[in-house]
């Protein structure tokens, strides 16, 4: 007669053991939430960052390769181990912060939060408009369609994809994601035989290699920041997997990690390697991003046409995540004012205006067309190192539900990579 589990395996907690184990093994819904957070990374700050980072030459380049995956994995894993520390069931990000902190922080960092996140999804609007008008012009050889129709369209595209719902969203961004990936790796490939080997040659001095480095943090931060996802991608995980929700984050994120390193650091070296410094100067001056620049100065009809593809999807892609998570920041700014003021308004009614802000805030950037590189490094990079690297850290020893989490060597290395992020923008400004 066969036994039971418990019977065989002496007592209840064992069988309890058996079960946590099953729930974080790899499931289907898992690598969809990979893909989500890969998606939401991979879009303007990353088809900018070869233009940034290759300017300070090849082997800088190589130590923000060694860095920038633990500094990734661990700053985001950081972020959802906050989320997760709730013992509110539901509570984003915001709510979160309210219940560690007190409603004052609360009303501060979600503030914070809100502005992490809200320029990055104005750099989106003007990031499409900018890729599908130099499509047109370029590629298809037709007059630029008037600015304020183009971005209208495309912005109420993106957007319309969002009001349709959150599964919606994730089925999109799925099915841009595969073909992103494949896309992006076999051009990294394809611009092999375009290397400019004598790049390796050239090695700066010391003190010229870590001021690059540290220069082009705030950039790295930025470009593989996938922050704004983490909120809702946290709570998904606490409502199916209860008390091993953040044990089962740690496995997505440091999936997700690698998948980006991997995949987006081949691509920077293949576009910095196929490009001189001169090149890469005129794109930021040109204010394109990386593939579009290819191609319109290379030969091939590959990179012609699929640069900025990749370009329009990974933008698309990205645009999801960083909305989602700039419409929570601007509902929690909103919902905590009426709270204050003791004034009742329908939920309806806030999410109709902030779509409303939403596009006609967005659309009108989209017109206007300032420097992309210029807002990640003015705007999105200090505070989203401080949201991202250094509130979570702060949590770790005040919050008593991440006490467990405290005296770890990989907590000194967020707060200093969040420091360096910060301090960087600050030098840039004074230089």
């Amino acid at each position: 007669m066969q036994k039971d589990a418990t019977s065989v395996l002496g007592t209840p907690q064992s069988t309890q053991e058996q079960d946590t184990k099953k729930g974080l093994s790899w499931t289907r819904q898992d690598t969809t939430w990979m893909l989500s957070l890969f998606g939401t990374a991979v879009g303007a700050g990353i088809l900018f960052l070869p233009i940034n980072a290759g300017m300070g030459g090849f082997w800088p380049l190589v130590l923000m390769a060694v860095i920038i995956g633990p500094m990734t994995y661990l700053a985001h894993r950081g972020l959802s181990r906050f989320v997760c520390s709730s013992s509110i069931p539901g509570s984003d990000i915001t709510q979160v912060v309210e219940e560690h902190f007190g409603i004052g922080a609360g009303k501060a960092i979600t503030l914070l939060y809100f502005f992490a996140i809200y320029p990055i999804v104005l750099i989106y609007g003007v990031g499409i408009t900018n890729t599908v008008d130099s499509f047109i012009v370029n590629q298809l050889g037709m007059a630029s369609p008037p600015r304020f129709l183009l971005s209208g369209v495309l912005i109420f595209g993106m957007m319309a994809v969002m009001v349709a719902g959150e599964k919606f969203m994730l089925k999109v961004t799925q099915l841009l994601v595969y073909p992103l990936v494949g896309i992006l790796a076999f051009m990294s490939i394809y611009l092999i035989p375009e290397w400019k080997m004598d790049a390796l040659q050239v090695v700066p001095e010391a003190g010229a290699f870590l001021g690059t480095v540290w220069l082009t943090i705030p950039v790295l931060v930025f470009a593989f920041n996938h922050s704004p996802a983490i909120s809702q991608f946290s709570v998904s995980l606490k409502r199916d997997h209860g008390a091993n929700a953040a044990r089962k984050a740690d496995v997505i994120l440091r999936n997700t990690s690698m998948m980006l390193v991997g995949f987006v650091m081949l691509f920077v070296f293949s576009c910095v390697l196929s490009l001189s410094p001169e090149q890469l100067a005129d794109a930021k001056a040109q204010n394109l991003p990386i593939l579009s620049y290819l191609a319109n100065v290379h030969n091939s009809g590959f990179v012609s046409y699929f640069g900025p593809l990749i370009a329009f999807i990974a933008i698309v892609s990205s645009f999801f995540g960083h909305y989602m998570g700039a419409t929570e920041g601007m509902k929690g700014i909103i919902v905590k004012q009426l709270d204050a003021n003791k004034k009742g308004i329908s939920e309806q009614k806030i999410n109709k205006f902030i779509l409303v802000f939403m596009f006609v805030t967005i659309w009108a950037v989209a017109i206007k067309n300032p420097s992309i590189l210029n807002m990640i490094e003015a705007l999105g990079g200090p505070i989203i190192a401080a949201i991202l690297y250094l509130m979570p850290m702060y949590a770790v020893y005040k919050v008593p539900a991440l006490k467990a989490h405290r005296g770890r060597f990989s907590n000194i290395f967020v707060v200093i990579a969040g420091l360096l992020a910060m301090t960087a923008i600050l030098f840039g400004f004074f230089r």
